[in-house]
């Protein structure tokens, strides 16, 4: 079924809906519950407001902020903060930092989920008699592990089951919850308000049970992200069902607790406490495969920001593979075994999923007052009348400035570990961003029309030989008019470079996702031709399959020649062969840069060799690419000082003159 198919609202799109966006905030019963109540004594007040706190940030949070309001904002049908960047990004150049900084926090966030949510799972082992000594650690790190492995074969048919797993555990969490609802259904008055704010403004503890109760939405920004592929419509109807479903659940872990443990501390997770004993291992099994759902949506969520980031030259050139033909389907593996590593390293380091909790949180709670940021931009870009705006900009800065703070509490408890995460992920972007701002500042355009008759003439010039039957160049020059004097240099100086055609090709990556279309502009009649592709952000950049099809479709149409122009090869109608040149630029003189600057070119340097050159990143054929190293700054003789000496080998003296500084010859 195609993906325009499953976007319209549909049973088919309302299942894999279930699957593919609800996993992250569908497994927050796990832990939630026991967080509110972790070290604290079970009184109505706590239980009553913790379930208020719950239900009311679901409405506000999830269901107003992003069900309703945020999911308007679809680019081309695409969602995500990188997708909402690119609809305002043209509004101000500062918007820039707040997209960084909600897409690094969501890859912590990829980091702190799949820990998280199979080993809140696994521990439900330790309240079933015969399993109660299973070490927790070594089973969830093999899950993980297996998981990131299959991920280069791609999850097109375990993505299938998905749906009809999560429609089991919401149908789970919903009687669950009903059968100790049924018992205390007193516990419904918990959806009043009032015991929200009891408990956030009356209790000494408010804030810190925040913290703990914003882990309830914390796959808000994920269902955000995911529009693309099941539509604004299947996501709408199918959230009333898990909504309800959720807070049924609540309700019932609730009433558990109101009518077994007031009084008391306990230590059990509550989620499982309410099980039938009978029931407890199925229970735990649907848990851990609702875990791996949770777990996949973010790995591949995280797949899907680097390939926007490295499209908009956020983020290095890393190798992106396409396990399959679905729409959406990616592999980055650089980025996998990076999450492997980071999530192995939090199981091992925290051990237990209550000490999870506190690193858990407080990065997604950064992204979404970065969302809200960008949503106030594309509100009033949409004319939106001010007053509105201003009372959404108002509500959510401070519900969200109320759960970061709350969030914040827990730094010293393990929120470090995201802030820190978070932080180098986000020098990754802002260096990578910032160089090439620095990189275009050097970079020289000359009027291209000036040099048509010389390579023209060059390409007729027999006395030189040739270098390529096809030359391309890569130009990063948007007007057609132009290009820049490196290039132009490399054709005609370093090397004189006979061809009989050249091609210059220009990337234009647009804002929004899906889009490939191609332009050819005929500079120079039979011998120099401009290409440029306009690429949708979400579209993989393989720029030489790219450029073949349409230099096919210029040969079918007979707008181009390119038979080998040698006569032994003419005869049997060969065609000739094609060299990319590739321009790599070095930073050869860094004291033309500020000392701030030096630094940021240093580490970029540092993350291009780490990352795939420019040929790799745009598919080239490595044999057919030459690589020509250019100074990014170019030294002047400006104020250079020099005396020259003659020396008279007849009499032995040496004459001096003083040379003038400001009377040079630049030499290229």
């Amino acid at each position: 079924m195609s993906s325009h198919k499953l976007t319209r609202l549909s049973a088919a799109g309302l299942l894999i809906s279930l699957g593919i966006i609800y996993g992250d905030i569908g497994t927050s019963p796990l832990y939630v519950f026991k967080a509110i109540i972790a070290d604290r004594i079970v009184n109505e007040g706590l239980v009553l407001g913790g379930i208020s706190c719950v239900f009311w940030t679901l409405t506000l949070q999830t269901t107003l902020k992003y069900v309703v309001i945020t999911l308007q904002a679809d680019n081309k049908g695409e969602g995500g903060i990188f997708s909402l960047f690119s609809l305002v990004r043209r509004k101000a150049k500062w918007l820039v930092i707040p997209a960084m900084i909600g897409g690094c926090a969501l890859l912590a966030d990829g980091i702190i989920t799949p820990p998280i949510t199979v080993t809140s799972a696994i521990e439900g082992l330790k309240l079933v008699p015969s399993l109660e000594h299973v070490p927790v650690i070594p089973v969830v790190l093999v899950i993980i592990s297996v998981l990131f492995f299959i991920q280069q074969f791609g999850t097109n048919i375990v993505g299938k089951a998905f749906g009809p797993i999560m429609l089991l555990w919401f149908s789970m969490l919903g009687v669950l919850g009903i059968m100790q609802l049924v018992h205390n259904p007193k516990v419904l008055k918990a959806l009043n308000p009032y015991w929200a704010y009891k408990i956030l403004f009356e209790n000494p503890e408010g804030f810190l049970i925040l913290g703990a109760v914003f882990l309830c939405t914390t796959g808000a920004e994920a269902l955000y992200s995911d529009l693309g592929h099941c539509g604004k419509h299947n996501i709408r109807v199918s959230w009333m069902f898990v909504k309800t479903m959720l807070v049924l659940n609540y309700l019932g872990q609730g009433a558990w607790l109101l009518n077994n443990f007031v009084g008391q501390k306990i230590s059990d997770n509550p989620f499982y406490g309410m099980m039938p004993n009978d029931f407890r291992l199925f229970g735990i099994a649907m848990a851990t495969a609702a875990a791996v759902v949770a777990s996949q949506a973010l790995i591949s969520g995280s797949f899907t920001l680097i390939s926007e980031a490295v499209r908009m030259n956020l983020w290095p050139k890393v190798r992106i593979n396409y396990p399959s033909e679905s729409k959406g389907q990616l592999y980055v593996p650089s980025v996998n075994w990076l999450l492997w590593f980071g999530c192995c390293f939090v199981v091992i380091h925290f051990e237990e999923s209550g000490q999870m909790e506190a690193a858990y949180g407080l990065s997604i709670t950064i992204a979404m007052l970065m969302t809200t940021v960008l949503m106030c931009i594309y509100l009033a870009a949409k004319k939106v009348v001010l007053p509105v705006v201003l009372v959404f900009v108002g509500i959510y800065v401070f519900v969200e400035g109320a759960f970061l703070l709350g969030n914040l509490s827990k730094f010293m408890h393990g929120g470090y570990f995201t802030v820190i995460l978070g932080g180098l992920i986000f020098s990754v972007m802002w260096t990578w961003f910032r160089a090439r701002k620095i990189k275009n500042r050097y970079v020289k355009f000359v009027e291209i029309e000036d040099y048509f008759e010389i390579i023209e003439d060059l390409s007729k010039d027999e006395t030189v030989s040739k270098y390529s039957s096809q030359l391309v160049y890569l130009t990063s020059a948007n007007f057609d008019s132009e290009i820049e004097s490196k290039i132009i240099y490399s054709i005609l100086q370093k090397q004189p470079k006979r061809a009989d055609v050249y091609w210059l090709v220009h990337v234009d990556v647009l804002d929004e996702p899906y889009k490939k279309e191609y332009r050819v502009m005929e500079m120079v009649p039979g011998i120099l031709y401009r290409v440029d592709f306009r690429l949708g952000f979400r579209e993989g950049q393989r720029i030489n399959i790219l450029f073949r099809k349409v230099v096919e479709e210029m040969v079918k149409s007979k707008e181009v020649n390119i038979t080998s122009q040698y006569k032994s090869l003419r005869k049997h109608n060969l065609v000739g062969d094609f060299r990319f040149v590739v321009l790599e630029k070095i930073l050869s003189d860094p004291r033309a840069l500020s000392f701030i600057e030096r630094i940021v070119m240093y580490y970029y340097f540092v993350l291009k060799k780490l990352s795939l050159s420019e040929e790799k990143g745009f598919g080239l054929d490595l044999s057919s690419v030459a690589v020509e190293k250019v100074p990014l700054v170019l030294a002047t003789t400006e104020n250079v000082e020099i005396n020259r000496v003659s020396y008279d080998s007849g009499n032995g003296i040496d004459h001096h003159f003083h040379a003038n500084p400001h009377q040079h010859t630049s030499v290229s």
